[in-house]
């Protein structure tokens, strides 16, 4: 009699298959594919396979794998293929051993499945048989497909990068570790996919995939996995500023199984980059500059000032952020008209509720630029952050009565230097011609008055820039004030600062009002320094100057604002958030009554962190790198924290270096012992009561 044919043993071949799958950074014993692509499997019986024997093997996804949902797989290499667009064959069978190749569906659903194999009525468990499916942008038959090596490379195997932030005309980039193939990384992201009850076949679709994700990054409806705080006071957790990668959030999320605080939106959108790159989603960090927030979606935000030009926190419920940052993510949308294919916008920073539930996304980015705002999702709360106006008025008390005068309508100033890390390169790269047509073109106003007809309702009429008639509750204005004010005095202002903007110095700047038609103009001027933080919220008001100039024709004035150190450094130290400079300014011609108003922010400049390694090292080597930080600002700094991390190399470290008063010299060193080859980054932070984050990386490469 025959004797039963058993399984004795399953090699996952896990070094051959991660490398050709490009998985082989992932720190984790189980084997990780990706779909659409073929992988092989080891099987050694107890005997040879005979061409009767009977041999499948079996996939399975989700609490009760079952045939008839497509949750269990039973593959057959001798049978014909089935319909699950799985397949599988028998590359080579020598005496005990057999060689199989299997491949999945490229539209399989992506998640963790287990393995065993059945040969007869005997099923064989295999060890760690849990195989994780993941996204493939190599194979052309998966949505997510990405023709181009060098873009795979950097929005889906690249584990460091930056996120740009600052304001419009002073930005800077901040280093952020992705970490997607950390430990506990992969599991944290599969327990999230089981969070979001998505039912197993939306799991196949990316589409469904990222924006369930945009929904629990954040913690509002899900316990998700970051609580946002932007009030200042970050005593219960840690300070937005203090994360320099999403790597200890979403351990310590997967650990405790419960929120993480606290982020802001470039945390947000980094631990989503994190979190898509880990599942095979293309992603990019995504940064707005002069961010609308919009709060009714009928594209303007309106900006109040005092007669000193002191803009007013209590009055608005839209503002306008110096910067907001969210995610694109590319695939194929089966599930719109043709042409809106590439990359979406989506966006975890909890802000707006989208069916209920605070998230965004995705949008495409084709939708956002040819004004096709009614297409999914959330494509007119995308719109409205780069397309809006922002409308000045002025409040004066007239006979004890707050009285509100418009000063005037920019149309370009929201949506501006969109901006990603580029290519395999560490640049910034400008993608605002993706996400807008030039301003002025004729493209633009297409877009403009399609995306308007569906954003407003039509009695209110055409934006700003085509207004012909002017809503009633602004009859003090008249329209096309811009204008008028260019054609009729040629009227400018500039805003500069005249020395560097070092925490500790006085805050030397200037205001310049410029004229270029011919006659004698008598100019009012009013311009205020204020501290606010990223979100526009003013923090403190610094001072103020009023004058009134006369400029003769084609000329300038020009007058200095000037605001002492200790104004200011109080500020600085109470408030937990980093805060930037900002300046604005109304000049009102007494001849013609014209009006304009410019404001900018600018940043603070502080002394650099250092970083002394070698340029090379190898691999489970040690080497040592040093952090040198001198005080070159003339204020001590207190409670300085130097926050390290090196992927691959070693693990977030953090220092305590109590205060440095100025002049003096700190150095850090670590250990470093690297796990992996190939270029690798440190990254190190300060941060302290008066600067909150200066940041530095340094590359070394790791040979064999």
């Amino acid at each position: 009699a025959r004797t039963d044919l058993r399984v004795t043993g399953v090699d996952f071949l896990k070094s051959q298959n991660t490398r050709l799958h490009h998985t082989d950074a992932y720190n984790i014993k189980n084997l990780v594919v990706r779909r659409g692509q073929p992988f092989q499997l080891q099987i050694s019986f107890s005997r040879e396979l005979r061409s009767d024997d009977k041999l499948a093997l079996r996939f399975g996804i989700g609490e009760k794998p079952m045939k008839i949902r497509g949750t269990l797989l039973s593959l057959n290499p001798r049978r014909e293929p089935d319909f699950s667009g799985w397949q599988i064959s028998i590359v080579k069978s020598s005496g005990k051993e057999c060689l199989l190749s299997v491949t999945s569906s490229p539209s399989a659903p992506v998640g963790k499945y287990t393995l065993n194999v059945k040969t007869g009525s005997n099923i064989y468990k295999p060890e760690s048989d849990d195989v994780y499916l993941l996204f493939n942008p190599w194979c052309e038959d998966d949505v997510v497909f990405l023709a181009d090596e060098a873009q795979r490379k950097e929005y889906v195997l690249n584990d460091t990068g930056y996120i740009y932030v600052g304001s419009a005309y002073s930005i800077y980039n901040r280093p952020w570790n992705f970490g997607q193939f950390e430990e506990f990384i992969l599991d944290a992201c599969m327990y999230l996919l089981d969070k979001s009850n998505l039912r197993l076949s939306s799991r196949r679709d990316p589409v469904s995939v990222s924006r369930a994700m945009s929904a629990l990054v954040n913690a509002n409806d899900d316990s998700g996995v970051l609580l946002g705080n932007w009030s200042g006071n970050y005593d219960k957790g840690t300070s937005p500023l203090d994360w320099i990668g999403s790597v200890s959030i979403l351990q310590q999320y997967y650990k405790a199984k419960k929120p993480v605080c606290y982020g802001q939106c470039w945390v947000f959108a980094g631990v989503l980059t994190t979190v898509m790159r880990c599942l095979g989603i293309p992603s990019r960090c995504v940064s707005n500059f002069n961010s609308a927030h919009d709060t009714d979606e009928n594209l303007r935000v309106d900006i109040y000032l005092n007669e000193f030009g002191e803009k007013l926190n209590r009055m608005s419920l839209d503002s306008v952020w110096n910067f907001h940052v969210w995610n694109d993510v590319w695939m194929k949308r089966a599930d719109l008209p043709s042409g809106f294919d590439g990359w979406q916008a989506i966006d975890s920073t909890p802000q707006e509720q989208s069916q209920g539930i605070f998230q965004c996304g995705p949008c495409p980015l084709k939708a956002i630029r040819e004004g096709d705002v009614y297409l999914p999702f959330d494509s007119k709360f995308v719109y409205a952050e780069v397309n809006a106006d922002k409308v000045y008025w002025i409040v004066r008390k007239v006979n004890g009565k707050e009285k509100y005068i418009k000063i005037n309508t920019e149309t370009q100033g929201i949506g501006v230097n969109i901006s990603t890390k580029a290519v395999g390169k560490d640049e910034r790269e400008d993608i605002t011609s993706q996400y807008k047509f030039p301003e002025g073109s004729e493209k633009e106003r297409k877009s403009m008055q399609k995306a308007t007809s569906f954003i407003r309702p039509p009695r209110m009429g055409m934006r700003a820039r085509f207004a012909s008639t002017v809503p009633a509750y602004d009859a003090e204005s008249k329209p096309g004030v811009l204008h008028d004010t260019v054609s009729k005095t040629g009227l400018q202002l500039e805003i500069t600062n005249t020395e560097p903007l070092y925490p500790g110095n006085p805050l030397e700047l200037a205001i310049t009002v410029k004229t270029s038609t011919p006659g004698s103009w008598t100019i009012d001027l009013a311009g205020s320094c204020q501290l606010q933080s990223y979100t526009g919220k003013v923090e403190a008001s610094l001072g103020y100057v009023k004058e009134t100039v006369t400029v003769e024709g084609n000329s300038e004035a020009k007058i200095p604002l000037k605001i002492a150190a200790d104004s200011y450094m109080k500020t600085l130290s109470l408030v937990e958030d980093e805060v930037l400079i900002h300046i604005a300014a109304i000049a009102e011609v007494q001849e013609t009554n014209d009006k304009l108003t410019n404001e900018t922010t600018m940043r603070f400049e502080y002394p650099p962190i250092t970083v002394q390694m070698p340029e090379m090292a190898q691999l489970n080597q040690e080497f040592a790198c040093a952090f040198i930080f001198k005080n070159m600002l003339n204020v001590p700094l207190d409670n300085c924290k130097l926050l390290v991390e090196g992927l691959g190399i070693f693990k977030m470290a953090t220092f305590d270096q109590g205060d440095v008063k100025p002049g003096r010299i700190i150095k850090s060193e670590v250990i470093c012992t690297p796990t992996r080859v190939g270029e690798k980054k440190i990254v190190a932070k300060l941060t302290s009561d008066q600067i909150k984050a200066i940041s530095t990386e340094k590359a070394i490469t790791i040979t064999e």
